[in-house]
């Protein structure tokens, strides 16, 4: 201390705010975050185009896939992205709501601060809010045991709208729930358990998407290496190879010196017998189909096509992994290690027609499905993927919990009555803080208003009366601006998506405003300019 004044000492490359300025940039940080993205959300929501500095194009209306692209160097908008990309990793959907949130708590706490109401009292009162909050929506959920298909493609639907997939909403959730429940699989106490990878998605650029189907088993981006092998093969034996069916390259740099003419022909000769051994070892086998992970020398293909051999080289090694427990096979690092004991199994192996692909069907282990999806350019098929990816994500979640909530700000606005209530019944400063943390649960139908052309005024008094009145389910048809029982509507949630964001958007508002200093250490760069 000097003078009554404390002394920091820290590196040179260090910038240091305090107090209310730390606290301010945070704020306004997580604000513009959040209306960033505030305005793709509801069945009305605009879509970002998003251009990288190499020319590539992204046009989408996803949350994650927004807040993935663009490049932010604040820390507390980065630990907002890290929440939207967590939430999109855990449950699939609902990135745009906890932004929405996360931004809502932050603008509340600032009102806070200027009552001068302590930082640690309003992360406490945002603490208790959140567990009553999740509480209520525990009792508001409605549960379904078991499979319930019509729930399911309401669950589908409610994902997909407002996405460039809803044109063909209706023919896309089916194909997406016969996905989900052909790879779920039910214990003995009837709870659902459902592995996404078992759920692969595929898009081609071409046709309509119309001709959107549901394949059982998988595909790969890749057809037989020659010409002259079977386009289809049926009871298929798959070898799956990681050692190259080439001449290995030395690891180290040597030379050969080959003085005569016999000299070469007997090197020429050994290299061309030891890839001979190769197709011979395949062919003695009893294998018909081979899955390499790297390349196959043009030699070998002569013979593995002689042989009726369909192969496929240079398949990357996470579709090996993923391709051999859906054939219920083993990858081998040798030919000579082959037999029928690591063989995968498919009904069918066939080269597609339309498209640069070759489709599994029949695997011996049945638990896999492809979603195949197409358009007519790159971009609309990438948006496609992530709309079908979403329906499939959040039906997985319905699946295995079994509870659901009514959207279109119904849940939203009865966690803003029963805050509300719970609030009046907590004593000191902290209640204030649970009033601000009720109030952000009208952000979601203000927002769904606003991008509808709806006043949200109106809107949010029409809903709260509705409400008030014990109308639970009431929500906002942004088509018709007008407030209707959105259960009958079909607007449906998996309970986990909504849980999920409220969680974590609690969480990260009350870490971000217990900061009063930021210390940022500076580039060598940022040193020079």
């Amino acid at each position: 201390m000097l003078a009554g004044q404390p002394i920091i000492i820290l590196r040179d490359n260090v910038d240091v705010t305090s107090g209310r300025e730390a606290q301010h940039s945070n704020i306004m940080a997580c604000k513009a975050i959040a209306s960033a993205v505030r305005t793709t959300l509801g069945p009305r929501g605009m879509d970002k185009m998003l251009v990288s500095p190499s020319g590539d194009v992204v046009i989408t209306n996803d949350g994650a896939t927004i807040l993935h692209e663009i490049s932010v160097e604040h820390p507390a908008a980065k630990m907002m992205i890290s929440v939207a990309e967590a939430q999109d990793d855990e449950v699939g959907d609902g990135t745009t709501t906890s932004c929405i949130l996360i931004g809502e708590l932050m603008e509340e706490a600032e009102r806070l601060f200027a009552k001068k109401i302590h930082p640690t009292v309003v992360a406490n009162g945002y603490t208790l809010a959140m567990e009553k909050a999740l509480e209520i929506l525990n009792e508001n959920a409605i549960e379904s045991k078991g499979e319930d298909k019509e729930l399911l493609v309401k669950v589908a639907n409610t994902a997909v709208t407002g996405k460039s997939i809803e044109m063909m909403k209706e023919k896309i959730s089916s194909i997406v729930v016969d996905a989900v429940l052909a790879v779920a699989e039910k214990d003995e106490n009837g709870k659902y358990t459902v592995d996404e990878d078992d759920v692969k998605i595929k898009t081609v650029v071409g046709d309509s998407l119309e001709e959107a189907e549901l394949l059982s088993g998988f595909m790969i981006d890749k057809t037989r290496c020659d010409e002259g092998m079977p386009k289809k093969v049926t009871n298929a034996k798959v070898a799956l190879l990681a050692q190259p069916l080439e001449i290995k390259k030395t690891e180290t740099k040597s030379k050969i010196k080959i003085t005569t003419s016999e000299q070469m022909e007997a090197f020429s000769d050994s290299e061309k017998a030891k890839l001979k051994e190769y197709a011979d070892l395949i062919v003695a086998s009893g294998a018909n189909v081979v899955l390499c992970q790297k390349g196959i020398a043009d030699a070998v293909q002569y013979h593995l096509s002689h042989a009726g051999i369909l192969a496929i080289q240079d398949v990357p090694e996470k579709d090996m992994k993923s391709f051999s427990r859906a054939l219920h096979g083993t990858i081998v690092n040798s030919v000579k290690d082959l037999d029928e004991s690591v063989f995968g199994n498919a009904e069918s192996v066939e080269e597609m027609k339309d498209i640069k692909a070759t489709k599994f069907t029949g695997c011996k282990n049945g638990k896999i499905v492809t979603i195949l999806l197409k358009g007519s350019n790159q971009i609309f098929v990438d948006e496609l993927e992530r709309a079908a990816y979403d329906a499939a994500r959040v039906v997985m979640d319905a699946l295995e919990d079994g509870k659901y909530v009514v959207g279109a700000g119904a849940i939203d606005a009865e966690l803003c009555l029963g805050l509300r209530s719970y609030a009046a019944t907590v004593g000191g400063r902290t209640q204030l803080a649970i009033d601000a943390f009720a109030n952000i649960f009208e952000a979601i139908p203000n927002t769904l208003a606003e991008n509808s052309g709806l006043d949200p005024i109106d809107i949010l008094v029409d809903l709260k009366s509705a409400h008030a009145n014990g109308e639970k389910y009431a929500g906002i048809n942004v088509f018709t601006g007008k407030i209707v029982n959105m259960y009958d509507e079909g607007v449906i949630e998996p309970m986990r998506v909504k849980r999920q964001a409220i969680q974590s958007a609690a969480e990260t508002a009350a870490l971000l405003i217990r900061v009063d200093d930021m210390m940022v250490s500076k580039s060598a760069a940022q040193m020079n300019r």
